[in-house]
């Protein structure tokens, strides 16, 4: 009996025994747990625990809830308060404290003063607009120097009057500003405003705001109504009917040299070898040599027309010779395009500031319809790193399989030597026309060994210029 009782007191020590070692393995593992581990927790209190860590973590939690808060509130004020009202919030302050520690009572005055300016002016915060604005350019295209317009279309929606305000339209670089009355029920309000279209480019129009200020200018409330539309000014282009590209004309459907096994000049027969077409099978011949034979032909000329523009600064005198220039590209590329011709229209690349070598590269624009053509020369500049015309003429020879005809468009700064070695990049056979756009000569025509020199003084030149060259 007694031994049963030892043995069954030796069996609880081992019990607690083994218990006592299982706790002090949890708390082992409970106290190396945050060993190793990156968090916001472990960057402020360490491996520290107890109630002091976890008041610690509780005021910096708090504290980066109540900095969100005041970022938004901040970013809210800083939108609508101006320089001046900025500067009138530390001006107050300062005077209240200088002017009664030195007793200065006009200085009170002044604070005083600011401070029901501060008040007038955060009352004209106060409310919401409830207005439909809609933002209207009925035309997306226009010529440089035609009249174009906008449209700004104001409505109220809602069963009270609403008061009114001012509105403001960023057209490109400047502002349009009008004062919009107040409106009643259902009330609408048009009003047309001028674009202006004196400069090549693409203007962006809108997006229309209404503003809410105070008299003073201590603060600037914008709301944000519409998106903002794209008008694209074109360059001033030239009608040139197709019989003053006569030159063109003339070349297409002369044989080359080039053999070809479907053209319309016939060249010879030859026998039949197999992926000859069977259409092209000469029977009698067929029948007299028992072995059949086909029509060769000669490859006839299928015109080709590159227009290539050069954009570099030292190829123009003036602002006025580069636009005509853009003129003279515009205008033949949309004759081409019209006649549904093999037209590339080509300007210079660009070499960017700190590149250690000249960029040897041409830019193609599109030339699918007349409108894309003319949007593309909307945005082309002059730059003093684009490449000149010689250059220009030696890329395009490259890129451009199957010139016929190339013209060279560009300044009067562009000497007589650059225009002969821009002539000799093209391969032979091909008709190099340059065009120089210079006011101060008289429009002319000098043909040099396979180049023609066109100078133009205006664009309407260009006309005469390209019949008179057709007609030599």
């Amino acid at each position: 009996m007694s031994n049963r009782v030892e043995s069954t007191r030796g069996a609880g020590r081992s019990v607690r025994s083994a218990t006592s070692t299982s706790s002090a393995h949890f708390d082992s593992t409970n106290a190396t747990s945050s060993v190793g581990l990156t968090n916001a927790r472990t960057r402020i209190v360490g491996e520290r625990t107890g109630a002091m860590a976890d008041v610690i973590i509780t005021i910096v939690r708090a504290s980066q809830v109540l900095g969100g808060i005041l970022a938004r509130w901040f970013r809210r004020v800083s939108a609508v308060v101006t320089p001046l009202g900025w500067t009138m919030l530390v001006v107050v302050p300062v005077a209240f404290v200088l002017g009664y520690r030195f007793g200065w009572l006009e200085l009170v005055a002044v604070a005083f003063a600011c401070s029901v300016l501060i008040v007038v002016a955060a009352i004209y915060l106060v409310g919401r607009n409830a207005f439909t604005i809609d933002l209207s350019v009925p035309h997306s295209r226009v010529v440089v120097g035609e009249r174009a317009v906008g449209f700004i279309r104001v409505s109220n929606p809602t069963r009270r009057r609403l008061l009114g305000v001012k509105v403001e339209v960023p057209v490109g670089k400047g502002l349009a500003e009008l004062a919009m009355p107040s409106l009643g029920r259902d009330a609408i309000f048009e009003h047309e405003f001028l674009v202006p279209t004196t400069r090549r480019g693409v203007l962006p129009i809108g997006p229309v705001r209404t503003v809410r200020a105070d008299p003073v200018g201590l603060v600037r409330r914008e709301l944000v109504w519409t998106g903002t539309s794209e008008l694209f000014i074109h360059p001033r282009t030239i009608g040139i009917p197709s019989t003053s590209t006569g030159f063109i004309r003339d070349l297409e459907g002369n044989p080359t040299r080039d053999l070809s096994n479907s053209d319309v000049s016939f060249h010879a027969l030859r026998e039949y070898v197999p992926g000859d077409e069977r259409r092209y099978i000469h029977w009698k011949s067929t029948a007299k040599t028992g072995t059949y034979m086909v029509r060769q032909f000669e490859e006839t000329r299928r015109s080709h027309l590159v227009i290539a523009l050069s954009l570099a600064t030292a190829n123009y005198a003036t602002e006025e010779e580069f636009e005509m220039a853009v003129s003279v590209a515009g205008s033949l590329g949309a004759r081409a395009i019209r006649d549904a011709r093999n037209v590339a229209v080509v300007v210079s690349e660009k070499t960017p500031e700190f590149a250690k070598h000249k960029v040897l590269a041409v830019r193609h624009l599109n030339t699918l319809t007349r409108s894309r053509l003319l949007d593309d020369l909307a945005v082309v500049e002059h730059a003093e790193s684009a490449l000149g015309i010689v250059d220009v003429a030696r890329v395009t020879a490259d890129d451009v399989v199957g010139i016929s005809v190339a013209f060279l468009v560009c300044g009067s700064l562009a000497t007589p030597a650059e225009l002969r070695a821009a002539s000799t990049k093209f391969p032979a056979g091909v008709e190099v026309v340059a065009v120089v756009c210079d006011p101060d000569v008289i429009p002319g025509l000098r043909r040099v060994a396979g180049l023609s020199v066109l100078t133009i003084g205006y664009l309407e030149d260009l006309q005469k210029s390209l019949a008179r060259a057709a007609a030599a």
